[in-house]
Order: structure tokens, then C-alpha cells, then sequence
């Protein structure tokens, strides 16, 4: 629908901001092709980003990175972040959320781990992408995902669940101890996500509770059209998601592309690019599975099913209670406004048989949903905690 638009708003650029346009030097011409870039920009197709990592800064000094998968399935890759460097540092799982954003989305968080980690990620398709012959993907699908994972990175894992798959992670490792699997991880660090959402509740945990579930699947769900490989694959379609965060914030988003404009007209180029490059990370989405999207919205946000103690993976109690070897670190942010604090660190209740000296929590003031994995609070306040507790777990 919005390829038309994408059309004129391109051409139009290359029109009005042609050196031969005589409006290209005038007051109104130059902000009539700020106004399309800043459209261009909210509108244009956007695929997966870049990871955009090239070389990691360790204490030895800077050496190449590259990425490569290790275990190719449907709907996930599980891809290592490997540095071309002899160092035995522990090795991390980074649990990126399958929750709309691409796991791009923690380039800034493999940044700042990879310089003393070994770190492998979880690279989430989108689903528009996954033919329908692939079958479907549901929450215990994605259980059964993670223990494979952790499985074959073998007992001294460190396991890092970034926002969304932080109760998943918690049921994946409560699953595995509850085995007595040899290969249950060293540690685990849940981080901004919604263990138990009552906790704490937000104006995202309040929106699932307030519509049936009718309403989800009538409003939220639709088809892949025949454009794409996933043709007839019924999905959360990104584009939704995206719009459920600005509707959040709008008057922040707002106020951040009407500052992009005004950049424009002014020709600071250089301001104007660092914001579109961090809406370029931001809206560019993909496509999740309905199945796994619902029973997540059911069984995550609606029934708490998890805190509950009456969480079932194939039929089987997921028990917290069971952990014991595992360690624990819980991450929240003050001021996150999707995972509030609380939500995180109701794990600790849950794992009751976890000794005391096998886990710590850690709120970092100041600071929301965003920048408990990204930015400059990260790199200085928050992974130097989850360093020094990964290293005391090894």
C-alpha cells in the first residue's frame, strides 16, 4: 500500500534537490526536501540492518570480528560472534527477543560484551521470509529452541535474555535442572523483561489484560500476501509493533523528526543523520510468528502462567524451584516503561533454591527500557556488572 507513496516521495527528491531546480536554493524548497527526506525516512522498506561490527576492542587490542552461524534452523540461527584472538574468555549466549526489531537491534550490546566474552546470539528470520511448508512456531517450540542452544554450548555457558525472552530463558533453564541436564548453564542474566508482569504493571501489561483475546487475534494477526516467501503464513506483521511503540511516546518521536527537519533546512547534515540512523535501526522490523505472538500475549502477559507455578511446556510443570546450579543476575532499569522494575526481579522469588550467593540484582537509575542494553550507561555502569558476575560464576 505504502509503495506509491515510497515512489513519489523518492522521485520527488530527486526533482526538488537537483542542482538545476531553481527551488532547491530557496527557503521553501530546501524545507519541501527536508519534509520528504523526514517522510522517506518514516515510510521507506527497510530489510534486515547490518550488523555493523568489524573489530573488537579487547584488553589484548583490537581484533577482527566476524559472524558466523553455527546451527541453522527455520526460524533461527544461532550465530557466534567470532574474534579472530586466542583469548579464553566465558562464553555468553546473548538471547536476543523475537518481538518485531531484528536482532540487530543489540548491535551495541554484542559491542560491548564481545570485548571480554566469547558471544554467540540468537539471529531471529523474519517470518514473511519462512515458507509456509516449514510448519509453525510456537512458545514451546521456541523452548525447545533455547535448551537445544545451551545444550550445544555445553555447562559453561552464561546465558544473557535481553527484555522479552527473559521468562522464557528463566522456563528453558528451570526445564533443564529439572532434568538434572549435565548441561545446565553456569549462569543466567535476566534483563528488563517480564517474569512476572503483576508485579509492576505498565501501560503494556495493562493493554493485554483489558482486551480478550478475540481482539488480538482479529486486529493483530493478518497473511502474508504473495510477494513474499512466507506467502499465506499468518503473522504479527512488524509494522504493528512499531506502531505500538511510537504510540507510546509519540510527542518524543514527534518532537525527534521535527528536530530532524529543522537539521535539514539547515543543512546540518551530521545532526540530521545520527537520528536517522537510529530510526533506521528502529523501524526496521520483521515479521513474528501469530502462533507464538498469542500464546506469548495468553500465557505471558494475561495468565501469568509462569509466576503461577502453572506454566506447562509439552505437558511437562516448568519449575523454577528446580534451579539450583545455575547463578542469577537480574537487571531493571528506573525508569524502563515496558518491562518495569519489578517485573525482572520477581525471578528471584520464583527461584527460591538458587543460594544467596549465587545471585545478585542490579537497578540502574536513571535509565529506561532502551538503554539498559544500549548506549553510554551500558557501556560504563551496567556490563561491567554483568562482567564481574559472569566471571565469578565460571
Amino acid at each position: 500500500m505504502m509503495a506509491p507513496m515510497r515512489l513519489l516521495t523518492q522521485s520527488s527528491r530527486a526533482l526538488n534537490g537537483h542542482p538545476l531546480a531553481p527551488l532547491s536554493y530557496a527557503i521553501f524548497g530546501k524545507a519541501m526536501e527536508a519534509g520528504l527526506e523526514v517522510l522517506d525516512g518514516v515510510i521507506k522498506h527497510r530489510g534486515k540492518p547490518d550488523w555493523e561490527i568489524d573489530q573488537a576492542d579487547t584488553p589484548d587490542g583490537a581484533v577482527p570480528v566476524s559472524f558466523a552461524p553455527v546451527i541453522d534452523t527455520p526460524f533461527c540461527d544461532l550465530v557466534h560472534v567470532r574474534r579472530a584472538s586466542k583469548r579464553k574468555d566465558p562464553k555468553v549466549l546473548l538471547v536476543a527477543p523475537i518481538s518485531g526489531h531484528f536482532a540487530t537491534l543489540l548491535r551495541g550490546t554484542i559491542k560491548g560484551l564481545i570485548a571480554e566474552h566469547d558471544v554467540y546470539v540468537t539471529d531471529w528470520k523474519d517470518s514473511r521470509s519462512i515458507p509456509l511448508s516449514q510448519g509453525s512456531f510456537h512458545l514451546d517450540d521456541y523452548l525447545d529452541l533455547l535448551m537445544r542452544f545451551i545444550r550445544h554450548l555445553g555447562p559453561d555457558v552464561h546465558v544473557i535474555a535481553v527484555c522479552q525472552p527473559a521468562p522464557i530463558t528463566l522456563a528453558a533453564v528451570a526445564l533443564m535442572a529439572d532434568q538434572d541436564d549435565p548441561k545446565q548453564p553456569a549462569s543466567m542474566t535476566l534483563m528488563g523483561g517480564p517474569v512476572d508482569t503483576k508485579a509492576a504493571p505498565t501501560v503494556v501489561t495493562q493493554f493485554a489484560e483489558s482486551r480478550a483475546m478475540s481482539w488480538f487475534e482479529t486486529r493483530c494477526i493478518t497473511t502474508v500476501p504473495a510477494f513474499y516467501p512466507g506467502v499465506r503464513r499468518r503473522v504479527y506483521p512488524g509494522f504493528l509493533q512499531v506502531g505500538a511503540f511510537i504510540a507510546m511516546n509519540p510527542d518524543r518521536h514527534f518532537s525527534a523528526h521535527m528536530k530532524m527537519f529543522r537539521h535539514l533546512v539547515e543543512g546540518d547534515g551530521e545532526s540530521a543523520e545520527n537520528s536517522q540512523r537510529f530510526y533506521d535501526e528502529y523501524l526496521s522490523v520483521m515479521d513474528v510468528p501469530a502462533e507464538y505472538y498469542l500464546e506469548t500475549v495468553q500465557r505471558v502477559f494475561k495468565e501469568r502462567l509462569l509466576p503461577q507455578g502453572k506454566l506447562l511446556w509439552r505437558g511437562t510443570l516448568v519449575r523454577p524451584e528446580a534451579i539450583t546450579k545455575t547463578a542469577l543476575l537480574t537487571v531493571e532499569g528506573e525508569l524502563d516503561d515496558i518491562s518495569a522494575p519489578g517485573q525482572t526481579l520477581a525471578a528471584h522469588d520464583l527461584t527460591k533454591n538458587i543460594p544467596a550467593n549465587k545471585r545478585a540484582d542490579y537497578l540502574a537509575k536513571g535509565v529506561g527500557h532502551y538503554g539498559i542494553f544500549n548506549g553510554r550507561r551500558w557501556r560504563e555502569e551496567i556490563l561491567p556488572q554483568i562482567t564481574q558476575f559472569i566471571r565469578g560464576h565460571s
